[in-house]
């Protein structure tokens, strides 16, 4: 393929997409030499603000959970902009003009907003330097063939051919696979918001019921919450008034630890860092002789020492001490960590946390050890092919719940929100493992089967039910291209064993390939610059996929919109080195990390 005149197709305009085109505005005065025209296709009516942002999907009373300080850098900071802003677009997103701070919280529409005010910007300026940018808002791309002797891929939309394009970044973003049942009230997602709300005049004056503990968990709460009564401040704390008609309405969260996510926290350094606390050379130094980063080695290596300086800072001398002891493993400090955030009464916990996340935040008191694990964890994720299948077990079983506790982090606002509607008996945690029956109940309700931690297991229905369990790694029978698929270009993501005799723990998420058994992690296989691997086991040089469902089975922690801009820059740095180069960028994790250091 020329590197001239080349067309790139990209799919969808959120975060993700966002980020590509920032980055590729940075390295304009080289791709611009080849780059002749940026074509965006967006099924929502709405460029550049994405899923959890757009006013279509989310609502008014969903808060973001970045600060503008944590935001990737785009033309403009967050804050900046809305101090540019009139006093009458402040209003209208509710924000007061002597409130503007780079550390605070805002509504997810104020960021959709923003986000799609540096779309407009980022692109006219592409234009300005003589990238054409053709936008399709409101066209769903229905497939992609890959048709290398045709010259590239070919795009097909709901009206049709859209033409070949030699390069396609897909950034379809979020990608909800299940199916609601309206019938039986169970959704399978909260989104689009506007299909769990009452109608206007209406209460849903009955218990429902939710999955999860989560940061959309509480999206889903904070939403109906206001529709069903008031919030006031009373003696400098935030009270819930229900409205009339509204006695029978309660929210019931079902975690299987019975666990709320930690609160919000300052950080000595907001955004993430791939390589803060070790180089792409010191990770190489780390591999066994098969070429494995083991996970253990990982923690004795890297994030024991890190952690436990971060604890000492904190003041944590215990736990630093325990951690400094040779013989104390990941596991164990997971679980320690764990145990200190365990209430008899979860909400009362949180009440007694908030205390220390006020301090943080509001006096600008870090809690190093969040924060390192944060990075550490980062960092792991953009080399997690390097690990065994026994490792990636590992880290899904333990270390992720872990850290989606811990770095979800609740903001201190929403806090208070939860605190006040437990308060006025609205809102209760249920723990034990819940899962939805194929069947309702002899009235048509959603049933719920729970089993406690000692086994107990206990039946429930609700008029209504909404899956917040978040995001999974996308099976490949619901990828959204099924050409793709038919034409091989894409496989599962799977990991090697170790030892053969572990495959068993992998259940029936196992493959035989050429006489070995593979641990397959879900999502597709993709190669360090997020090109698709396909059945030959090699990158596709026209194709990068960088939605999160679709890599997350390789990515884990791929969270947010630091992420989003770290992974386009990525794709971004290795186009600008196969160009630089005149050769295709070829090779492994270990060949391919370098241009992580780039970043």
């Amino acid at each position: 393929m020329s590197s001239a005149a080349v067309k790139l197709a990209m799919i969808g305009s959120g975060p993700s997409a966002l980020y590509l085109l920032k980055h590729v505005l940075d390295e304009v005065s080289l791709l611009k030499r080849h780059l002749q025209e940026i074509v965006v296709f967006e099924k929502s009516p709405f460029l550049g603000m994405g899923m959890p942002y757009n006013p279509l999907t989310t609502d008014r009373f969903n808060l973001a959970n970045i600060a503008s300080e944590e935001m990737p850098p785009l033309n403009e900071a967050l804050v900046d902009w809305l101090r540019g802003l009139d006093a009458r677009d402040l209003e209208e997103m509710r924000v007061e003009p002597g409130g503007i701070d780079p550390g605070r919280i805002y509504p997810r529409l104020v960021l959709g907003r923003y986000l799609r005010a540096q779309y407009l910007r980022i692109t006219g300026l592409l234009r300005e330097e003589g990238i054409r940018v053709t936008e399709h808002p409101e066209c769903e791309v229905r497939d992609l063939i890959d048709d290398p002797e045709a010259g590239g891929v070919r795009v097909i939309t709901a009206a049709g051919g859209a033409g070949i394009f030699q390069r396609v970044i897909v950034a379809t973003g979020h990608q909800w696979t299940g199916h609601d049942k309206p019938e039986s009230g169970y959704h399978a997602s909260p989104w689009p918001m506007s299909k769990i709300l009452p109608r206007e005049g209406s209460f849903h004056d009955f218990a429902v019921g939710i999955l999860g503990a989560s940061l959309s968990a509480f999206d889903v709460i904070n939403s109906l919450a206001h529709r069903h009564g008031r919030f006031v401040h009373r003696d400098g704390h935030l009270c819930y008034t229900p409205l009339p008609g509204t006695g029978n309405f309660k929210l019931i969260m079902h975690a299987m630890h019975g666990l709320l996510p930690h609160l919000q926290f300052a950080q000595v350094e907001p955004r993430r860092d791939i390589y803060r606390h070790v180089g792409r050379d010191g990770l190489i130094r780390l591999l066994d002789e098969r070429g494995f980063l083991r996970l253990d080695t990982y923690f004795d290596r890297v994030c024991r020492p890190a952690l436990v300086e971060a604890l000492g800072k904190d003041g944590m001398n215990e736990m630093a001490g325990k951690l400094a002891d040779p013989d104390y493993s990941l596991s164990d400090f997971v679980e320690a960590m764990t145990e200190k955030h365990e209430y008899p009464d979860p909400f009362e916990g949180m009440r007694g946390e908030m205390v220390e996340a006020r301090q943080s935040v509001l006096r600008d008191r870090p809690i190093h050890w969040k924060e390192v694990i944060d990075d550490l964890m980062y960092t792991l994720n953009f080399h997690a092919e390097l690990m065994p299948a026994e490792d990636h077990l590992h880290l899904r079983s333990l270390v992720m719940p872990f850290l989606m506790n811990v770095i979800a982090a609740m903001p201190l606002e929403s806090g208070r929100i939860l605190l006040a509607l437990h308060d006025a008996g609205k809102v209760e945690l249920v723990p034990g493992k819940a899962t939805v029956c194929d069947e309702p109940d002899e009235e048509g309700r959603t049933t719920l089967v729970i089993e406690d931690a000692e086994g107990k297991v206990m039946r429930t229905s609700y008029r209504m039910f909404i899956d917040c369990g978040g995001q999974k790694p996308l099976e490949l029978s619901d990828y959204p291209f099924p050409g793709l698929v038919a034409g091989g270009c894409l496989r599962v993501a799977r990991a090697r064993f170790v030892d053969p005799a572990a495959a068993e723990a992998g259940g029936e998420d196992l493959l035989e390939e050429e006489g070995e058994t593979l641990y397959l992690l879900g999502g597709v296989d993709i190669d360090s610059t997020y090109r698709l691997v396909g059945r030959d086991g090699k990158g596709n040089p026209r194709i990068s996929d960088i939605a999160f469902p679709h890599a997350s089975g390789l990515r884990p922690y791929s969270y947010g919109l630091q992420a989003c801009s770290d992974t386009a820059a990525i794709v971004v740095r290795a186009w600008v080195e196969e160009l630089q180069s005149g050769l295709p960028v070829e090779g492994g994790p270990l060949e391919l990390s370098h241009i992580y250091e780039t970043l």
